[in-house]
């Protein structure tokens, strides 16, 4: 049942990262209940159910925050729960009588994640913001893009996911093993902001140290080394380089014919404009999978870049298990993996109010305190079959 079993997370729905921590608690095995609106919000980016797979293995129930009877059974839900996330502005979860000193004052023992961009506190903790910006300030962005070139946004991956939903998760985590000892909850505060500039940490150091000193698109990992980018191969396809360490280069260079030369003068910034053009001359003689069939395997540090209809065909991803099929969806298997409490196959995305009757009858309601909930409009169930 997966690592996280027995552990009662509820979601206040929301967009971006909030739902990728809840995702990645869920697929461990946590009981996720996502608090969905009692009408289709537009929250995201409109999608069918069974793609939406950062919404997977969960539960909904469909309650309006806004009305107090929803509030209530929100609270309710709340009593019996160990995580609550929240990925509203500062402030908004007060307003609706569901902010940090409400719940805990039904529940003590509850850790409170409030994911947002700016965080809670600062002159720009209740500005609008997308991930795009948050990495802006923290300079990831800046490092980002070809040499001469503008910045390029790393899809979302580094602000809403990597400095948003992990950094949640791992705060989560962190608060649980010290409720442990203090038998309290407590409140985590996730910014983007922090948590990008947090995993920009080595390259603060290399730029303190002077050896991230060119600018962008001529340091050692952002292109400006030949020896770890990408080149484009015969048949109009793409594969990365990366034999940092001398070994792995001198063996990617015997692999493929490279100039010896080079070999002995890898990091000689002299040599880098003549050695990225005689790399891309040898791989612009093959197609991709020739230069796979040649060098995968080895110790060249070598890959194919692939698109998402390639990855999980991969030999290697296949061998693994790295992709599973969820209701005729291709998506990620969930990560990381464990020896022991192995996680049960993902569930496709709830429907909106999916298990609303369920949920709160969990949480103590009778049948006809839910009744009166669905029939005032606090509360939704989905339909069969909608």
């Amino acid at each position: 049942m997966g690592p996280l079993h027995g552990l009662k997370v509820i979601e206040l729905a929301s967009i971006g990262p909030g739902p990728m921590c809840a995702m990645l608690l869920a697929d461990l095995g946590a009981d996720v209940v996502r608090v969905d609106r009692t009408e289709p919000s537009g929250l995201g980016v409109p999608m069918a159910k069974k793609h939406d797979i950062n919404g997977r293995n969960r539960r909904s129930v469909a309650l309006d925050l806004k009305s107090g009877a929803g509030r209530d059974a929100v609270l309710r839900l709340i009593e019996r729960a160990d995580v609550l996330i929240e990925g509203f502005r500062p402030g908004v979860t007060e307003k609706l009588g569901l902010g940090p000193a409400d719940c805990h004052a039904r529940n003590p023992r509850l850790v409170y994640g409030r994911m947002t961009g700016f965080g809670q506190t600062g002159p720009l903790a209740d500005a609008a913001g997308h991930d795009l910006n948050y990495i802006a300030l923290t300079g990831a962005l800046h490092a980002i893009g070809p040499r001469g070139g503008k910045p390029v946004p790393p899809l979302n991956l580094v602000g809403d996911y990597g400095g948003g939903a992990l950094y949640l998760a791992f705060g989560l985590m962190a608060a649980l093993y010290e409720r442990q000892h203090s038998g309290r909850g407590q409140v985590v505060d996730a910014a983007m902001v922090d948590g990008a500039g947090s995993l920009a940490s080595i390259f603060y150091g290399l730029h303190a140290g002077g050896t991230w000193d060119q600018p962008r698109g001529g340091n050692l990992l952002d292109g400006g080394a030949p020896f770890y980018d990408t080149y484009e191969t015969a048949d109009g396809r793409w594969v990365s380089l990366g034999p940092l360490e001398p070994k792995f280069f001198a063996e990617f260079a015997r692999l493929v014919g490279l100039d010896p030369r080079f070999v002995q003068r890898q990091y000689d910034r002299r040599e880098w404009p003549t050695m990225r053009e005689a790399i891309a001359a040898l791989f612009k003689g093959r197609t991709r999978d020739e230069w796979c069939t040649l060098l995968e395997g080895s110790d060249a540090c070598f890959a194919p870049v692939l698109d998402f209809a390639e990855a999980p065909q991969h030999r290697h991803a296949r061998a693994r298990g790295g992709f599973v099929s969820v209701d005729g969806v291709p998506q990620p298997a969930p990560a990381p993996r464990f020896d022991r409490s192995v996680p049960a196959a993902p569930r496709a995305a709830p429907r909106l109010g999916e298990h609303t009757r369920s949920v709160l009858a969990e949480a103590g309601f009778d049948a006809s305190a839910i009744d009166a909930l669905l029939a005032s409009g606090a509360a939704v169930q989905a339909q069969e079959g909608a």
